[in-house]
């Protein structure tokens, strides 16, 4: 089951087959119609107890490794921990997936049924419940063979119907694009995983059976599967912490997107692992050793990284092959949490650490609820050796993530606080889709929260906040609350002012200061990085100010309509069809959607001279039509729907222009900005003319420099003289000109318009000590 309507190509499935006229025998362990596909001669997800010493799972591709299974394998890893009646039931679901699939045949021409059967594998390697394993087994029959819920409920009862309706597509729902399709299937998927988190593990263990057996498909779908593997899937299994199914997903997207690059990397480490087996060796006996002697039990093994973690590594440090010295390292399992820090010590007595290269995820874990010692030593020879070192309960975790859950029960009553952690971010997931306007929205706030990468910060009573690398004092308040997000006035960090676009680092002390005036700015957008963050702040400016945008929205339509010929009158028996045609719930959301920039004026009256019975809705649209409509006024007064754009700051009298984005409104440019030119360059239709109103009753930002001679009161003659220009000073900073060994002054003043501003360059010009003077572009 995949998350992409309309390409049977994903999933692997041929047509459609037409339900048996009537019931087939069905025979359960070692059917023959249940031996399964490649790649399951060895559990899908190691088990999590660690092997003494594991190799790489990918020294040759997963994908091509042969093997058979059958349902009596699935049926004996259930036995180890379900009884009779759990049994019976996941048996009842396998003859009902049987049923519902006989005559469907995979690509690879395998009888479909061996599909769902290594799902449930993999999720009973989890040691998921019944429900699970059953949803696991009917996950296709509503998608594939027009099941209704109603018909698995009646069978299965509602938690197993819930789970497989969770997993099924929207194939009946006629979406606008594809990218509005898969986004709106993967909302679905999301919101059902946030009332059940059993629905992304079954999801997660459907996308690894069918990533392993890719190889009879073409390269393209190979290729578009496994980008939307690597974008969306492997960072959800980070983020769940089920590191097994994240590095083995990576590995294979890795080796379907570039499969020379896999191949060559892959006959590399091979040849080298040959070179570095005694290294290993001695470094295994001179570790266990000494912890020996130290009485620590442990159990020390070597790990090799996969491919991709050693590509990503030659990437991003612009390394070769050769250059990568890490590629083993070591784990050492330990008995109890004191001795984590006891074998740290006795290892750094062994080799000398690396500066730099320790990390305590023990004492601030990760986001994912991840723990263990790392760091990075010089081993024999000078190689650099990496070690992480943890616990039993902390491997299991480390390599079941949320997983574990199922794994190792202690007590239901008193969730673990890996799973308080995982509740709160698929609680947030439902925050998210009640301030989100549409499901492409969605899925852009969901994959920004899905960064592996994080920082961890404390409020001013030490308690510690995990967010995304990047993230700023705004995503920090709006983490804590939206109330306080959206009142945020300033921050301070480690007790010094700072500025809101400021990027929080590891260990900061963040306070926020609010006020209950204060609004959410267009401008945050531009610098936040959580979706939580990004969704509040849209769902604001789309409520808060809501007659601006619907104002401005109607505006543009009618100079659209316009340009076209048409009358911006709409008639009611018109606005019915446009609003049925369009998603729209009412006129004056179409409206506020055109004055966010979310929809497009000219597409829209294109659309509506269509429906009038003039050519075509698609029809090519003019871009430079904006140049003969009647231009939208700018009063200044508009509110967040109107901005000025902060890299040019415009003022009445300049020549301007105006650019739509996406939910921020309108932005106000310099005709003449370079800024400007490159965006329209990329986006000419959404530019359109503007001018400045007549009636313009406030101040306008703009910045001076200033070249001056570094003399004693010069700032005060300089600050005086704009004053006495009738101008407000709102911001003044100082640098040296080394090369013309003189300094400069940058002031932002508030100034009525363009011939305000030219009288006071001329005024502060005839200042003692000042050089020059001009007016300041980005």
């Amino acid at each position: 089951m995949n998350l992409i309507p309309a390409d049977p190509t994903l999933s692997d499935k041929p047509a459609r087959a037409k339900k048996p006229a009537q019931k087939p025998a069905v025979v359960m362990p070692g059917a023959a119609a249940s031996d399964s596909t490649a790649n399951l001669s060895a559990p899908p997800v190691p088990p999590p107890a660690p092997p003494v010493i594991s190799s790489s799972p990918l020294a040759t591709p997963p994908a091509l490794t042969a093997g058979v299974a059958s349902v009596s394998h699935l049926t004996e890893k259930l036995a180890e921990y379900m009884n009779a009646a759990d049994l019976k039931k996941v048996k009842e679901a396998y003859r009902f997936s049987d049923e519902m699939h006989l005559g469907q045949l995979r690509k690879s021409g395998e009888p479909y049924i061996s599909h769902p059967i290594a799902v449930a594998e993999i999720c009973a390697d989890w040691k998921l419940d019944a429900q699970a394993i059953m949803a696991a087994l009917l996950h296709d029959v509503m998608e594939d063979q027009d099941v209704k819920k109603e018909e698995l409920i009646e069978r299965f009862g509602a938690p197993v119907a819930n789970l497989v309706d969770g997993l099924s597509k929207l194939e009946k729902i006629e979406f606008q694009s594809q990218i509005e399709a898969q986004a709106e299937n993967f909302r679905k998927m999301l919101l059902a995983m946030a009332s059940d988190v059993r629905v992304i593990l079954i999801k997660l263990a459907d996308r690894l059976h069918n990533m392993r057996t890719m190889d009879v498909m073409k390269p393209a779908a190979k290729a578009r599967i496994s980008k939307e593997t690597m974008e969306v899937y492997v960072p959800i299994a980070h983020r769940l912490g089920l590191n097994n199914i994240y590095r083995e997903l990576q590995d294979l997207s890795f080796a379907h997107l570039f499969p020379l690059r896999y191949r060559t990397l892959g006959k590399a480490v091979k040849a080298a692992r040959g070179n570095r087996r005694e290294v290993v060796k001695k470094i295994l006996e001179s570790v266990k050793n000494t912890l020996a002697m130290a009485n620590i039990e442990a159990e020390v093994y070597g790990r090799e990284k996969t491919l991709y973690g050693i590509y990503k590594k030659m990437r991003i440090k612009h390394l070769s092959f050769s250059q990568v010295l890490d590629v083993y390292g070591f784990r050492v399992v330990v008995d109890s949490f004191p001795n984590c820090y006891v074998a740290l010590g006795t290892l750094h007595s062994l080799y000398k650490p690396m500066p730099g290269k320790f990390k305590d995820y023990i004492a601030i874990r990760k986001l994912n609820g991840y723990q263990s010692l790392h760091t990075t030593l010089i081993g024999p020879y000078g190689t650099p050796v990496e070690f992480q070192i943890r616990t039993q309960e902390m491997h299991r975790t480390a390599e079941s993530g949320v997983a574990a859950h199922w794994l190792y029960k202690n007590g239901e009553a008193n969730m673990s606080d890996l799973q308080q952690r995982t509740h709160a971010w698929l609680q947030s997931l439902l925050d998210i889709q009640q301030q989100t306007g549409d499901s492409a929205e969605f899925l852009e706030h969901v994959k920004v929260d899905l960064f592996p990468d994080s920082v961890y910060v404390f409020t001013p009573k030490s308690k510690i906040i995990a967010l995304p690398r990047g993230a700023t004092p705004i995503d920090f308040a709006y983490a804590i609350h939206t109330g306080i997000g959206d009142h945020t006035v300033s921050v301070t960090i480690n007790n010094e002012p700072a500025s809101l676009r400021t990027e929080l680092r590891n260990g900061d002390i963040v306070e926020i200061v609010t006020d209950s005036t204060s609004r959410p700015s267009p401008s945050w957008l531009s610098f936040v990085r959580t979706g939580k963050a990004r969704s509040a702040i849209r769902h604001h400016l789309r409520t808060i100010n809501l007659p601006e945008s619907i104002a401005l929205g109607q505006q543009l339509l009618s100079h659209a309509l316009t340009s076209l010929g048409v009358s911006p009158e709409l008639e009611e028996h018109l606005v019915e069809r446009l609003l049925k045609e369009s998603s729209a719930k009412s006129l004056d959301e179409l409206y506020a959607d055109i004055g966010v920039g979310k929809r497009m004026a000219a597409l829209v009256a294109r659309h509506i001279f269509g429906l009038r019975g003039g050519e075509s809705a698609s029809a090519p649209i003019d871009h430079n039509s904006a140049a003969e409509l009647d231009p939208v006024t700018i009063c200044g007064s508009e509110g967040v729907s109107v901005q000025l754009a902060p890299c040019c700051l415009p003022i009445p009298g300049d020549s301007i222009i105006g650019q739509l984005r996406r939910d921020q409104g309108l932005l106000v440019h310099t005709a003449d900005c370079m800024q400007a030119k490159r965006q329209k360059a990329k986006e000419p239709d959404r530019w359109i003319a503007v001018k400045w109103g007549t009636e313009l009753n406030r101040r306008f930002d703009s910045r001076i420099k200033l070249l001056i001679n570094n003399e004693k009161g010069i700032l005060a003659r300089v600050a005086a003289e704009i004053g006495e220009s009738d101008a407000n000073i709102t911001y003044v900073g100082m640098d040296e000109d080394k090369e013309h060994v003189l300094h400069q002054l940058r002031f932002t003043v508030q100034v009525k318009d363009r011939v305000h501003l030219a009288g006071l360059l001329r005024n502060v010009r005839r200042v003692a000590g000042v050089n020059r003077i001009l007016r300041e572009r980005s």
